[in-house]
């Protein structure tokens, strides 16, 4: 066990010396940043927001979470993601209900029209996807997908 600590410090040193091209929290801010600014102008056109989107995209894949649950699942603080949650709904695109078993929880439900409307931004997300992985074989990318799953378990505090 301390020999592992021991490997990890001497992985560990300054920014400087690590230099930001080797920096992966840098790199993955910037892939990140570059992916949502790609697709920001096709969602404006569409009268959505990257939040907005973000939000559709979780449902469409895990509907009728909790509130807190889409916040992680959106990487959304809680204050944005109700504006986005009030939007959305008055738009007619998600409806809240209380839990069934337990009030105090709001689950979130995609609609129809929401549903609509992410089959819609799709294509651009899917595009962006694929432009960002152009390159990159099979065998690699199942290794970054294992080794962000692996960092993810490593500092996340949900159990989702």
């Amino acid at each position: 066990m301390e020999q592992k600590l021991a490997e990890k410090r001497q992985r560990i040193s300054t920014l400087g010396q690590i230099g930001l091209q080797q920096f992966a929290p840098y790199l993955m801010n910037r892939i990140m940043g570059r992916y949502n600014a790609t697709l920001r102008e096709d969602f404006r056109k569409q009268g959505l927001t990257i939040p907005q989107v973000r939000t559709l995209a979780v449902l469409s894949v895990t509907d009728g979470v909790t509130v807190n649950d889409l916040s992680v699942y959106t990487v959304i603080e809680q204050s944005t993601l109700s504006r986005t949650l009030d939007t959305l709904e008055g738009q007619g695109l998600v409806r809240r209900e209380q839990g069934v078993t337990d009030s105090r929880f709001r689950h979130v439900f995609l609609t129809d029209d929401g549903r609509a409307l992410f089959t819609r931004a799709w294509p651009a997300m899917h595009d962006a996807f694929e432009a960002m992985f152009d390159d990159v074989d099979d065998a690699e990318y199942a290794a970054l997908i294992a080794t962000l799953q692996k960092m993810l378990k490593n500092i996340r505090k949900h159990e989702i």
